[in-house]
């Protein structure tokens, strides 16, 4: 990472960051609330090395902050791998995309990379079953060769270059050139050159499409489109033992797991966003949103022990994101919180607001900032079309110095119907990624 910060190695057993450097500080003056727990293993005694050095970094960054010190953010960039591999209207380039276009992006804007990067495990591209584009060792599960389902391979390939450098040796997939061969279509295809060296941290959602779907894909992660919008005791059974609709369940959790595992044996940590806007009023977003808390608080639990007791993941930092809470759209997340024993991280998903048009009082973003304070973890906007420093707001991390924040998407320089305010500016983008208080992606300079 850029900056006073570095990224010295990413493998097994290398450090992940060096002391941050410090400057003045405006604004927060000497305000203090109660500090965060900064050692991973108070969650997972197990927890690797690397996952440990992760969240330690993000928790030394929160403490900071609440000690009014100066702080910094890690700018992130979510990438809709499916839709820049597949969806050739997609973003700002009409045409098939390398994967990874937007992670490229915000270098091709800038000249520095995100700190962090998000992809996704789901949803899928309307296809039937899971399902990946190459049988690979750790996929073996899976059908092979589908057509549109080559982007999971590319997705966890990413993160596995972004975390250890890319071009890297081949292991399974990608030569050493950083390119290979979808067996689906012949394609050939290559992931983004980020100078052969650990980039930056990466994350994984996963916008689960509803147990037993038969076909995978965004409309299928959707509660109206799921059995729950006819019967609703359908979640319940989801969240019990037994249930034809729990074997289905865990058989996604194991889809999930298999490639969770793969990061896990190369030394990749991973920040795992599950379930993410499970506060949305009933009937709204996705499948698991709305529910009735307590079986929220199961679906929760259960996944976390599938993945961490079951399968053995310890490379995992827990990430726990509600939707913003302004009232017609998302609700009061607090129900929702499955307690710090299965949670490392608090975000939100900020589409409530504009830098032109903050929500609430204060300053854009404040609200959900105290809003998270409580729940004594490291903060995060997990999600936003906006970068956080531009021309209507480019003092925000001087009054909620979030210690991640993740532009979603092709949001980073393309403005759609989604985005009615406007896209962001390349001015925008360099403000953000030039600015002192914030982290980007790289070696040392």
């Amino acid at each position: 990472m850029r900056g006073r910060a570095r990224l010295l190695g990413a493998t097994a057993g290398a450090a992940l960051l060096a002391p941050l450097g410090v400057w003045a500080w405006s604004e927060r003056g000497s305000r203090q609330t109660p500090q965060v727990p900064t050692d991973l293993r108070d969650r997972d005694p197990k927890a690797t090395p690397a996952a440990r050095r992760v969240y330690a970094l993000l928790a030394g960054l929160e403490n900071d902050a609440r000690r009014g010190r100066p702080s910094r953010t890690v700018i992130g960039q979510h990438v809709e791998l499916h839709n820049e591999r597949y969806n050739k209207a997609y973003g700002d380039f009409r045409g098939t995309k390398q994967p990874g276009y937007y992670y490229r992006k915000a270098r091709d804007i800038t000249g520095k990379l995100p700190g962090f990067v998000e992809l996704d495990l789901g949803p899928g591209y309307g296809q039937p079953g899971w399902a990946v584009g190459t049988a690979r060792s750790y996929s073996k599960a899976w059908p092979a060769c589908r057509p549109y389902w080559g982007y999971v391979d590319d997705a966890v390939d990413l993160a596995v270059g972004v975390w250890a450098g890319l071009p890297r040796a081949a292991d399974g997939s990608y030569r050493p050139s950083g390119t290979h061969t979808e067996c689906a279509t012949g394609a050939e295809v290559s992931l983004p050159h980020n100078g052969g060296g650990p980039a930056g941290m990466v994350g994984f959602s996963f916008h689960q499409p509803y147990p037993g779907s038969p076909v995978k894909g965004y409309a299928q992660t959707l509660h109206r489109n799921s059995p729950g919008a006819q019967d609703r005791d359908w979640f319940d059974r989801v969240v019990t033992d037994g249930t034809a609709e729990h074997r289905a369940l865990l058989h996604d959790l194991d889809f999930l797991a298999d490639h969770l595992g793969y990061l896990a044996g190369r030394g990749v940590p991973v920040l795992l966003r599950p379930y993410h806007e499970m506060n949305t009023a009933p009937g709204h977003g996705f499948w698991w949103a709305g529910q009735d808390p307590a079986a929220f608080h199961r679906l929760w639990r259960l996944t976390y022990d599938h993945l961490v007791r079951r399968r053995g993941l310890h490379n995992l930092v827990f990430v726990w994101s509600p939707n913003s809470w302004n009232g017609p759209y998302g609700r009061d997340p607090r129900p929702y919180y499955p307690g710090g024993r299965h949670v490392d991280v608090v975000g939100v998903d900020d589409y409530s607001g504009t830098p032109a048009e903050p929500f609430g009082d204060g300053a854009w973003t404040e609200v959900w900032y105290r809003g998270l304070e409580e729940y004594r973890r490291p903060r995060i906007v997990a999600e936003s079309f906006h970068v956080p420093l531009n021309a209507d707001q480019p003092r925000t991390l001087d009054r909620t110095p979030w210690v991640l924040w993740t532009v979603w998407g092709q949001a980073l320089s393309y403005d759609n119907v989604t985005q009615p305010s406007g896209k962001n500016t390349a001015a925008d983008v360099k403000r953000t990624y030039g600015s002192p208080r914030v982290i980007t992606g790289g070696h040392r300079v």
